[in-house]
């Protein structure tokens, strides 16, 4: 079934159901070529100008459907409280029992941190926890950084598809896509789990 919308709460991050107020943070967060050059939100010809354009992106992006979206933020230390990123679970397909983990960015300041692998971890748990059997997970064939993000957590490569969505130049995006099924949830939910024990909290930020 669908999960309601509720916060989820781990050790480094908290993902809360995604707000309209959170939209000047997540604009601070993720409104950066860094973040679309490797084609989130359709490239970096999708890049908003100012937060009333990352406001208006944000609407149309994330609040469509019964798509979840989550905002990230710290839970402990000095920056306790800082949004530093968004994920969302949505395409529900309850009789095939099909969800989609995606539309995921994360400040540059937390790459590379305990961050992705704690979200991974609580949103691929909502899901088989909901009762769904298979989580796809996707990048655009370019983005080496988020093919290696997802590869790393477990999941499976299943091929691309080609031309699969135009991005915000006009260009056809090629899709790699990854799935978790339910049968794959205790292994790569053990790997996340040791991954996340290197780390010491609070998340300490990168330098800019």
């Amino acid at each position: 079934m669908i999960p309601a919308p509720a916060p989820l709460i781990g050790r480094f991050i908290r993902l809360d159901p995604m707000a309209r107020d959170d939209y000047p943070g997540l604009f601070d967060a993720i409104a950066v070529p860094d973040v679309f050059a490797g084609g989130y939100g359709g490239g970096p010809a999708g890049l908003p100008g100012d937060l009333a354009e990352f406001e208006t992106f944000a609407a149309g992006y994330f609040g469509t459907g019964t798509n979840q979206p989550f905002t990230v933020r710290l839970v402990d230390g000095k920056d306790a409280g800082l949004i530093v990123g968004t994920s969302t679970l949505g395409d529900f397909d309850t009789v095939n029992e099909h969800a989609h983990l995606g539309w995921t960015a994360y400040s540059p300041l937390v790459w590379g941190t305990a961050v992705n692998a704690e979200a991974k971890l609580l949103l691929l748990g909502l899901a088989f926890d909901s009762s769904f059997g298979r989580v796809k997970i996707q990048a655009d064939e370019r983005n080496e950084r988020s093919r290696a993000a997802i590869a790393g957590i477990g999941a499976t490569f299943e091929g691309l598809i080609r031309r699969d969505k135009k991005r915000a130049d006009g260009s056809w995006r090629t899709t790699a896509q990854f799935s978790v099924i339910v049968d794959d949830w205790p292994d790569v939910r053990a790997g996340l789990e040791k991954r996340l024990e290197r780390y010491d909290s609070p998340v300490v930020l990168r330098s800019a």
